[in-house]
């Protein structure tokens, strides 16, 4: 049982369990019908009851009276496996889970929900993806995204590279949507992949009328298929359903708590666009490397001990002093501005360097970059051994240090690999046009 606290006492009392028929008076209004489960983050003050109408209704226990009529029996889905032939017309596309209840399939006589991931899931719930390729399915995390870490980056990508070495055309992550920036970012360092690797997800459930779900995975599908051969983000492009964007892996981020439209390309225009199954460019100059019949490359060493610090009004120099005291193998820095922080917490960013720490200074302002030989304050910082993140992202620039520290511990050489465009992350000529208004 799934109720706890005050609802499991309110039930027990009554020998009562889930499955069974009640009938439940409250301000002398009855209600029958059988008691249905809850979700373990539900409260402890009410109750869930379908009515004999097939209605689900909710009702607190306060002030209620509650008999039992006939013991039932919990409801449970029983689903067989579908027999789907593989259509030898299309291509294999893997759907990856790392979390969450990505395909649900409710039992709308009972109101069971069964979360599991597979291929049989995804196609219930989404029977329109055969139409274009056929689709296996495989859960390798079962996580919140917020609860996501450097070691589930490196299982995710090794994944995904199991996926295609099986052979598969494209492959979808679907992953939830707070921290799925800094997995694409990963993802794009991680894996030289030869085939679209596309990550997705949905702002609203399934089911909510205004999910964004569907649009998002029938999307990816699509770009899974394509001949852009890069980790992108594929998501809602409007606050409607006409078309999602494709967003580079290493550009892209979550600007939005709850809209539909929330992921944005930073400094860039998206890759693409896909609408009605079609993918278009958006910018004929944007350069991206092609499908190939080539291997996947992984290079999955990644170093978890690396700070990330924002510079605020106040900061002390002892929050650089104990990251350096604890051995932390490396610093990324979110300046204010051009790349700046206050100066009298630069000795501390000096000693950290000294100590063989790379320090890499990032901007809070999203749009721009760094450029630290403008103000006095930026050159202090260069001469203390502070490296320019240039135009990434501070999540983009906090994951490529973690690789990079993962690829080497030498401190130059931390330098050359953060100051060298290896998925798309640095750019040379910044353009106002791409700022979000």
């Amino acid at each position: 049982m799934s109720y706890r606290g005050e609802s499991q006492i309110f039930l027990e009392s009554a020998g009562v369990s889930i499955g069974d028929s009640v009938k439940i008076i409250k301000k002398d209004i009855c209600y029958e019908g059988m008691i249905l489960d809850r979700s373990e983050e539900s409260d402890d003050k009410h109750i869930v009851l379908k009515l004999d109408n097939g209605y689900n209704i909710g009702l607190e226990i306060h002030d209620t009276k509650l008999e039992l009529i006939k013991k039932g029996d919990k409801p449970k889905i029983e689903l067989k496996p579908l027999d789907i032939e593989k259509d030898p017309t299309k291509q294999e596309v893997s759907i990856i889970s790392t979390g969450g209840t990505v395909a649900s399939v409710i039992d709308y006589k009972t109101g069971a929900v069964h979360p599991a991931f597979t291929a049989d899931d995804l196609i219930r719930a989404n029977p329109e993806i055969l139409e274009h390729a056929n689709i296996k399915g495989n859960a390798v995390l079962n996580i919140l995204s917020e609860n996501m870490k450097p070691e589930y980056w490196v299982k995710s990508a090794r994944a995904v590279a199991d996926e295609i070495n099986d052979g598969a055309y494209g492959v979808v992550v679907a992953h939830g949507t707070d921290t799925m920036h800094y997995t694409s970012a990963a993802l794009s360092f991680i894996l030289d992949t030869p085939v679209p690797v596309v990550l997705t997800g949905a702002q609203r459930s399934s089911d909510r009328p205004s999910s964004d779900a569907f649009l998002n995975l029938l999307s990816s599908v699509t770009a899974a298929k394509s001949d852009i051969a890069e980790v992108m983000v594929c998501m809602h492009a409007t606050d409607n359903d006409s078309f999602c964007s494709l967003h580079r892996g290493t550009k892209v981020r979550k600007m939005h708590s709850t809209r539909r439209d929330a992921f944005r390309s930073i400094n860039v225009c998206p890759i693409a666009k896909v609408q009605n199954g079609n993918i278009s460019i958006l910018d004929k100059e944007t350069e991206y490397k092609r499908r190939t019949d080539g291997e996947v490359i992984l290079k999955d060493s990644i170093e978890p001990n690396v700070a990330f610090i924002k510079s605020y009004p106040g900061i002390s120099g002892e929050l650089i002093d104990y990251h350096v005291d604890k051995e932390y193998k490396g610093i990324l820095l979110e300046g204010t501005g051009l790349g700046h922080c206050p100066e009298d917490i630069v000795p501390s960013i000096e000693r950290a360097t000294e100590s063989g720490i790379p320090v890499v200074m990032t901007s809070q302002c999203l749009y721009g970059g760094v450029n630290m030989h403008v103000y006095s304050t930026g050159r202090k910082l260069i001469s203390a051994g502070v490296i320019s993140a240039g135009d990434m992202l501070p999540e983009t620039a906090y994951v490529k240090l973690a690789w990079s520290l993962g690829q080497t511990d030498n401190l130059n050489e931390v330098r050359n690999i953060m100051q060298t465009s290896i998925a798309g992350e640095l750019q040379d000529k910044l353009s106002l046009k791409h700022f979000l208004i």
